[in-house]
């Protein structure tokens, strides 16, 4: 076994630890994108609203909401439960895609 042998050995030790090294990243990968299912179930929604509250909730009677009116959906508006357009940084914050509630009354 001279100089040569050892060092096709070195480079095939390499090249073993890379290919593991590589499979070990992908498998983690994988894992944390399809099978964990801690991150998209623990998520808080609403980050500062009525927080000493244990449930948020808003009642309106539609005689009191003239001709249109434009909610939150989002949890971020400043004005909430009326949406004030914060949903658009929010957007773009987090490719999220989540627009106000409007409620209009029917044209007649």
């Amino acid at each position: 076994m001279g100089l040569g042998s050892n060092s096709s050995m070195r480079v095939e030790w390499v090249a073993a630890i890379s290919l593991a090294a590589g499979a070990a990243a992908v498998g983690y990968l994988a894992y944390t994108r399809f099978l964990s299912k801690d991150k998209c179930c623990k998520a808080m929604v609403n980050l500062h609203i009525q927080k000493d509250n244990p449930k948020v909730v808003h009642a309106f009677d539609m005689e009191d909401l003239g001709e249109k009116a434009v909610y939150c959906r989002c949890w971020r508006s400043k004005k909430f439960p009326v949406c004030d357009g914060s949903h658009t940084k929010h957007n773009d914050e987090t490719g999220d895609n989540v627009g106000p509630l409007i409620i209009k009354r029917k044209e007649a």
